[in-house]
Order: structure tokens, then C-alpha cells, then sequence
């Protein structure tokens, strides 16, 4: 029945008043689209060059790349449609309430990803470094965007988002290429503090590892009720810190006792 009812030349009517109006906006529309596409697929390709030549870290480049694009297809879609005269006030009300709502919903994975972009532009720490954060100790073996993973000295994988990491303390112990090695010896009131530094010396000297070159310092630091407390400083690299102090400790304690200086508590 309702075929019946269909009335072609009404229908054709409204088509021919509705091309007559809207087609020049439809082929200049169209025009628009075609080259639209080209200047964006050659964008692209500009984009993913400049990228590499301005170092930009690998993780990053997919992520930027894909943002330009598709940023600049939705205004091309949106000034096509312009053209032909489609209105945007109510797609663009919902369009707002619906990205107000994934962002409440994403606020913490959000912020995990803006941590992750600025540590890949500012980095503060690379790949292969030592940190300190979060109250963790390790190597940077991976840095995500939405995540950094430390190896620790214990071989525990530890997983730190980077939200809480970047708005937090950061200590770097590899960026300067080297780490001051600080201990203390705790000796009696009866030792000659002459000889016990030379002994020190001696030790700190024939230790591998420590950076002979740069300064060290052995000296009294504190008196205390029953004994004097000496403070040992050295140079080591970032790498050689644990395994440095443990052959440095070892060999005053046997330089003191093979020069007649009796250790506390023996």
C-alpha cells in the first residue's frame, strides 16, 4: 500500500530542487575531500621525517604520527560537511558530554600517559640507567608509555606507572657517570689517627675499582663516648658501587688488624 502511495514525481521534484541548490556544494565538497586526502597523506610522510630527524624517541613517534593524522582527517571531515551545509551544534554538544565522560572515567590512565610522554621528551632517565624512585633501586630495562620497568640489584622486575613516577622524586644515579662511594670505620680513642688514615689510604688505593684519579678523603667525623668515627669517601662508577664497597670495606678491616689496630667489639 504504501508503494502505492509513493509519488515519483513529488520524489523527483524534491531531488532535482535539492541537486539544484546543494550540488555545486556537493562537487566542490567532493573536490575539497579528494585533495584533502592527498595533502594529508603527504603530511605524513612529512610528520614521520621531521620526527626522525629531531631524535624523537621511537616510542613516541607512532603515538604523535597518529594523533596529526587523525586530527587533521576530523577537520577535513568536519569542513566537508560545512560545505555541504550539515549542522554541527547537537553533534558537538554530545561530542563534548561524551569525551567530559571517558576522560572522568580514564583520569588515572591518562595520567599515567602524560607521565610516560613527558618522560620520553624530557628524559630525565634513559634506557640502561640506574634510579632511584618510588622507593626502588634499578636499572631501566623498558619505558612504556604507560609504564617504566626496573631490573633490581636482587633481579626483582619492578613495574612503576608513570604517573606516580614522574611527579615524584627521580634520582638518576648513572647521568653523571660516576658515584661517590661514602662509609664510615668506627675506631677506639687508643688508635693513632695518622696511622689509621695511612692504613685507610693504603687500602682505599690498592682496591680495584675505585676511581684512583679523582679525590678521595679519609678523616675523623665524630667523636663519640667510646670510640671515633673516620669517614671514608671515594669515587666508583655507577656499575662497581655495591661490589666496591664490599672489597674496600673487607680490606681495611684486614689492613687495620695486620697493622696491630684492634677493631671494636674484638
Amino acid at each position: 500500500m504504501e508503494l502505492q502511495n509513493f509519488d515519483i514525481h513529488a520524489f523527483y521534484y524534491l531531488a532535482n530542487t535539492w541537486l539544484l541548490n546543494k550540488g555545486l556544494n556537493l562537487v566542490i565538497a567532493l573536490a575539497v575531500l579528494l585533495i584533502g586526502l592527498k595533502i594529508i597523506k603527504y603530511l605524513g610522510v612529512r610528520i614521520r621525517y621531521r620526527m626522525s630527524q629531531r631524535s624523537v624517541h621511537s616510542s613516541l613517534q607512532p603515538f604523535f604520527l597518529s594523533l596529526a593524522i587523525t586530527s587533521l582527517y576530523v577537520s577535513l571531515i568536519i569542513y566537508v560537511l560545512s560545505i555541504v551545509g550539515v549542522p554541527f551544534n547537537s553533534f558537538a554538544s554530545i561530542l563534548g558530554g561524551a569525551t567530559v565522560a571517558v576522560g572522568l572515567a580514564l583520569s588515572g590512565t591518562f595520567q599515567n600517559f602524560a607521565g610516560g610522554v613527558l618522560i620520553l621528551l624530557l628524559k630525565p632517565f634513559e634506557l640502561e640507567d640506574s634510579i632511584i624512585a618510588q622507593g626502588q633501586d634499578g636499572k631501566v630495562t623498558s619505558i612504556q608509555i604507560f609504564y617504566t620497568v626496573l631490573l633490581t640489584a636482587d633481579n626483582k622486575t619492578v613495574i612503576i606507572p608513570n604517573g606516580k613516577l614522574f611527579n615524584e622524586v627521580i634520582v638518576n644515579v648513572t647521568r653523571e657517570g660516576k658515584r661517590r662511594l661514602d662509609f664510615e670505620v668506627k675506631l677506639g680513642y687508643y688508635v693513632d689517627v695518622d696511622q689509621a688514615k695511612e692504613i685507610i689510604s693504603k687500602a682505599i688505593h690498592t682496591t680495584d675499582k675505585v676511581l684512583k684519579r679523582e679525590v678521595t678523603r679519609v678523616g675523623v667525623i665524630a667523636f663519640e663516648v667510646d670510640h671515633v668515627r673516620y669517614t671514608v669517601t671515594v669515587w666508583v662508577l655507577p656499575g662497581d658501587f655495591l661490589n666496591t664497597k664490599i672489597a674496600l670495606q673487607e680490606r681495611i678491616i684486614k689492613d687495620l688488624k695486620a697493622g696491630g689496630i684492634r677493631l671494636l667489639g674484638t
